[in-house]
């Protein structure tokens, strides 16, 4: 089956894509939860805000699919918990793929899976599950007409007994291209150190569109710097987590970032639209 139509759910007719992540929890992590310990509610104000898809677990997905409203934003589930994010990483690490992932998701009317594609170089048996994983999946979503995003993700050891993003972006160019030879439908990748190099992930995920994901709660003024950057480089939109669902105000910032990715704000005019409720309340 095609994917496009579920693509289509995703994607605005110029190709570009906003999507929040909430899927934090299945981590396992504590520091991960400040601003979702109320998953009904956060969802709830997500949803007002509109964003184009809302990343989640399928725990967590009933949320997002008992709301009546129309619009809404589109499912896109997780679907591979790891435990790869401990501190102190645990001895042995893994990358579970759910069981009957690609129907559990077409149940709950998901326009999108994603799923790990982690590397570090002393852990090869964690980067082979995670290749078993994407080639058992591609056929199911085939299959389904499930588009399938990858998330390659290379790691190094930070020092600390955990882990950290490697900021070489040749191996981020790498594995993003090896996310694409192993049939991804969408990359979900790193932001590089230089954001002026980012055109190189983006080529080598073409013609896959690239989502470049958030990471860790930054200034307002670097997210939106950031955003733009990404759009002007070739990205196809972004993917946030706790730079919008950490924030004083998540819908704005939801709004201000989908002027940039949507309506080619500057940052000067995503900012206005950041502040305008401040600047109301005086």
């Amino acid at each position: 089956m095609s994917v496009n139509p579920r693509m289509n759910r995703l994607f605005t007719a110029s190709g570009k894509c906003l999507q929040v992540a909430l899927d934090h929890g299945i981590a396992n992590v504590a520091g991960f939860l400040a601003g979702i310990e109320n998953m009904k509610q956060v969802i709830g104000t997500m949803v007002e805000a509109n964003p184009d898809a809302i990343l989640v677990t399928l725990g967590q997905a009933h949320w997002l699919q008992d709301l009546p409203q129309k619009p809404k934003p589109a499912l896109v589930m997780r679907v591979d918990p790891t435990n790869f994010y401990y501190v102190p990483t645990p001895k042995h690490v893994f990358c579970k793929l759910l069981d009957d992932a690609v129907e559990q998701a077409v149940a709950l009317d998901a326009a999108a899976i994603v799923v790990n594609l982690l590397w570090a170089p002393d852990q090869p048996e964690l980067h082979r599950q995670c290749l078993e994983n994407v080639a058992r999946l591609k056929p199911q979503c085939e299959r389904f007409g499930m588009p399938m995003m990858v998330e390659p993700l290379v790691m190094v050891p930070d020092g600390n007994n955990g882990y950290k993003l490697n900021a070489d972006i040749q191996k981020t160019v790498a594995l993003a291209r090896q996310a694409v030879e192993l049939g991804a439908d969408i990359v979900k990748a790193d932001i590089a150190e230089n954001l002026s190099d980012y055109h190189l992930v983006v080529e080598a995920a073409a013609p896959r569109p690239l989502l470049p994901r958030g990471g860790s709660r930054v200034p307002d003024q670097q997210v939106l710097e950031r955003t733009y950057a990404l759009i002007q480089q070739g990205a196809a939109g972004v993917v946030y987590g706790r730079n919008i669902y950490q924030h004083p105000h998540p819908q704005r910032m939801v709004r201000a970032c989908q002027a940039i990715v949507h309506d080619g704000a500057t940052v000067a005019e995503a900012k206005e639209i950041l502040e305008a409720g401040d600047r109301v309340a005086v």
